[in-house]
């Protein structure tokens, strides 16, 4: 029988630490658990989109008079019809920039334009390919540092959201396509180049990619007069409910937001994508409504960030870095989404995990006429990473310095200040460093190869501030036959939170983690959270649960002694709710709210004391084979070590640090959206390589360090994100030590491989 201090076969501290399987396993691979693409609803029309065929243009006329006339089509909808339910139908989280439908001009290929409702989806397919727009087609802007200067501007005037306040300067602005400025100025970096015995400047480019989650964006609204309900596929649904109560004029009470499983997110779920223009038609149609994209349509929703990164840094005669300036260029195309943030929190750590007194960080968020960026899994540290190791190891070479000794000599250690202003604390770096070293044997010779294939290795280490200031809150219901349910926002998207968040609440309690039910989110039910992103959920959304689950211990142990019984009773839990009311009745509520202390960054001068909670420390090592005469790569062995606390599930962070670092490895060598006048050209799987199995590295090792955060749930931190950080520079590192060439954009594909061999080799490809 389950008591107070002893839920059945549980001993304290069982849990935290346990592989505990995942709770919701068996329902997905049964085919059970539920998916927003999968779900109906009585009476529901299903939307297609129109979309637009050029990239910056303002539309003279959209006819869709061919398409209302075919048999089965309920509406066809255009912004004109959209504004007489909102009259106001823009939307974002930073910028009130985008339109629920194209308002008067096109910013990008592929957005849309026009929506067809049927309640068949091959009727509403084949009425949108009847419709006909005309646009008088304008200059377009696609590159991101073409795009600070350029005239062409991809909106006439910016308004910012009001959320963030280092947007404000930016309200009205006009002739700019500049979303974000963000700058960080630490000590005298002029003075600084000026004494340096060394100079060193490069510039590194990233490329378009796109998250491809498997479950593509899919959202169903059911409008009523009463109140609105949305079952979505969102990785925010208390943002979610916060935007479409503003459109609508509307208190959130009014507004439910209901996510069922997703089928993976990495940041492309985020705030407002599909709820809008869902709500919208729904609005229009007065029945349920679902948008659902496909797997080509994900291509024109939302993307990661392209970047230009100026690095130059200034290295005294010892070999240490006494200055480093960086200029950041990310493209957000044509809509702002989350690209500010993006800019601001990546850009604070452009100087890498290095102690340099003097720097100097512009890092420009950019409007550009390409698919909108946003958040994806490292939210714009993976594309920094890349090019200051990358920075990093050329200056070894070129000093004639081992790459590890001078990584060591620069090492930003425990209690100095990082470049922000913010004390290191709790951020093993050099512990990182130390496995890996140990784990790539960098102190052993390696076998270089003979004839044709060559092998290298190599290395990067890397930083990053967790997003602030954020808020999460979790409730624990102790039910009066002793089970247990957690109510929480965060949203469990492959990752294993739920099972995480439920080990939290079984360490408290002392119960077994498989016991405690995990319910589904639905803002009507679930508390509020800022949103499963950027690595928080374990360490904020943990805390909330460890202080919820702590609440409803101390509320049992208050109402024991209530009815009587002796401090430290082993009573159990039902015969305590008996006691209390005569019969199995009642519950006991937990509540748990975090929300980290925070210092905003100083105007000016971008510092602050206290930047982040914590921070994400990571390594990777790579051992490579080049094919000189194909520039094939094979990935021999693929390190990955983290610094991300203890373990609360070794099991599930095992896979999650593979999986990061796989993602990121079809970033680094093959992934890329190609472009012809602002179309995407490769808009499907079969023409879009992702990594499959003969992509997958030889040897793969996932590996921790044994630290504990200590201001983290148990001595946790997040680890979704972590392991992407340093594959892009530990690869190209690698090559150049096999084949001493240089790369320095994105993709790292065989092409790429043999032009520079041919360019070393004084016989540039296209020459003969």
């Amino acid at each position: 029988m389950a008591t107070i201090t002893d839920q059945g076969t549980a001993k304290v501290g069982a849990q935290v630490g346990r592989s505990v399987p995942r709770l919701e396993g068996r329902d997905k691979v049964t085919g059970r658990a539920e998916y927003t693409h999968t779900m109906r609803l009585s009476g529901m029309l299903h939307v297609k989109l129109f979309r637009s065929t050029v990239a910056h243009g303002r539309i003279k006329s959209v006819d869709t008079s061919a398409a209302k006339k075919l048999p089965g089509v309920a509406h066809v909808v255009t912004i004109e019809d959209v504004r007489k339910v909102i009259p106001d139908p823009y939307y974002g989280p930073a910028f009130h920039d985008q339109p629920i439908l194209a308002d008067g001009k096109v910013r990008f290929v592929g957005e849309p334009v026009a929506a067809v409702l049927a309640a068949d989806p091959h009727v509403a397919e084949q009425a949108a390919q009847l419709i006909v727009a005309e646009y008088e087609e304008l200059p377009a802007v696609y590159d991101e540092v073409e795009a600070l200067t350029s005239k062409v501007h991809v909106h006439d005037v910016l308004k910012p959201a009001g959320t963030f306040a280092d947007l404000k300067h930016l309200k009205d602005a006009k002739g700019t396509n500049l979303a974000l400025d963000y700058r960080l100025r630490r000590g005298d970096v002029d003075k600084a180049f000026a004494s340096a015995a060394h100079v060193f400047e490069h510039e590194f480019r990233t490329q378009k990619v796109l998250h491809l989650s498997f479950e593509p964006h899919a959202t169903i609204a059911d409008y009523k007069d009463s109140g609105v309900t949305l079952h979505t596929a969102s990785q925010g649904p208390s943002f979610v409910r916060t935007e479409i109560a503003r459109l609508l004029g509307w208190p959130e009470n009014k507004v439910r937001i209901k996510v069922p499983y997703l089928g993976s997110g990495y940041g492309s779920k985020l705030y407002i994508k599909l709820e809008a223009l869902a709500l919208a038609l729904s609005m229009i149609a007065r029945l349920p409504v679902k948008v659902a994209l496909t797997m080509e349509e994900m291509f024109y929703q939302i993307t990661k960030h392209p970047s230009t990164f100026r690095i130059k840094s200034g290295v005294d005669k010892d070999g240490k870095i006494i200055a480093r300036k960086c200029e950041v260029y990310w493209n957000g195309g044509a809509y702002a989404d989350i690209g500010p943030r993006v800019t601001q929190k990546s850009g604070l750590t452009a100087s890498g995990p290095y102690d340099i007194d003097n720097v100097w960080i512009d890092s420009y968020a950019l409007y550009t006429n390409m698919t909108p960026a946003g958040a994806l899994r490292g939210f714009g540290v993976p594309q920094l990473v890349w090019a200051y190791e990358s920075h990093t190891d050329m200056i070894a070479r070129a000093l004639k310095i081992d790459a590890v000794e001078f990584r060591r000599k620069n090492l930003l250690r425990e209690g100095r200040p990082h470049p922000t202003g913010t004390v290191l604390k709790d951020a093993a770096i050099e512990k990182v460093l130390d496995r890996l070293v140990e784990r790539i044997n960098w102190k052993q010779p390696m076998d270089r190869g003979t004839g044709v294939v060559r092998r290298g290795r190599g290395l990067g280490i890397a930083i990053k501030a967790v997003i602030s200031p954020t808020t999460s809150v979790a409730i624990v219901n102790v039910s009066a036959d002793g089970s247990v349910a957690l109510y929480c926002g965060t949203i469990d998207m492959g990752q294993g939170s739920d099972t995480a968040m439920a080990q939290m609440v079984g360490e408290v309690l002392n119960m077994p983690a498989e016991s405690v039910r995990v319910v589904q989110r639905d803002t009507d039910v679930t508390p509020y959270d800022m949103g499963t992103l950027g690595s928080r959920s374990l360490f904020h959304m943990g805390h909330a649960v460890r202080r919820a689950a702590e609440d409803a211990q101390e509320k049992l142990k208050a109402l024991a002694c209530e009815v009587g019984e002796p401090e430290g009773s082993n009573i159990p839990i039902p015969a305590l709710f008996v006691k209390k009311y005569g019969m199995q009745a009642g519950n006991v509520i937990g509540t748990g709210i975090y929300k980290p202390d925070y210092v905003p960054p100083a105007p000016g001068t971008g510092l602050s004391s206290n930047v982040t909670p914590f921070w994400m420390i990571s390594g990777a090592g790579a051992e490579v084979e080049v094919d000189t005469e194909t520039g094939h790569i094979k990935i021999a062995k693929l390190i990955s070590v983290l610094d991300i606390g203890k373990s609360i599930n070794p099991k599930i962070v095992e896979t999650q640090i593979s999986g990061a670092a796989l993602m990121q490895l079809g970033f680094t060598m093959f992934e890329k959206m190609h472009l012809d006048g602002g179309q995407v050209t490769n808009a499907s799987l079969a023409d879009y390589k992702i990594p499959g199995f003969h992509d997958v590295p030889t040897a793969m090792e996932n590996l921790t360090v044994d630290v504990t955060q200590s201001n983290g749930p148990f001595g946790a931190k997040g680890v979704g994100e972590v392991s992407t950080f340093c594959v892009s520079p530990a690869i190209a590192n690698a090559i150049d030590d096999a084949v001493g060439v240089r790369l320095m954009e994105l993709p790292l594909n065989p092409e790429s491989v043999l032009r520079a061999l041919r360019v070393k080799a004084g016989k540039p490809l296209g020459d003969e």
